[in-house]
């Protein structure tokens, strides 16, 4: 992907237990994400958060949860972006789960790999 002006910042909001099956959502939109050649997809597990339902979920070791939150962004040209999250709705319907989806403006500034 060249440096794009006009990029969209993909972000998904879920549980750490949200589940399609045995594989757990995060991983699934991950590897569909890389199916469908998007540039590239981030995950990073929340230490605190809470969603719709407003129940709080924490790492405290007196506040044990199992369903952190999870945050998984990715950033690609408008059109892939936009097409990609019917699949992320269609994955939400398929485990049954709440969560958060948004789109942003990005400007990619830099976008290589490594040696």
């Amino acid at each position: 992907m060249e440096n794009n002006p006009n990029a969209k910042l993909l972000r998904i909001f879920i549980g750490e237990s949200d589940k399609i099956g045995c594989e757990t959502l995060y991983e699934t939109i991950v590897f569909e994400a890389k199916k469908y050649g998007l540039s590239g997809a981030t995950v990073t597990r929340g230490i605190m958060g809470f969603g719709a339902n407003s129940k709080i979920h924490t790492s405290k070791l007196l506040e044990l949860s199992s369903d952190l939150p999870i945050v998984i962004e990715i950033v690609d040209y408008e059109e892939k972006i936009k097409d990609f999250t019917k699949i992320v709705e269609n994955l939400f319907e398929q485990s049954k789960s709440g969560g958060l989806i948004t789109l942003e403006k990005a400007e990619i500034i830099r976008y290589k790999a490594g040696k």
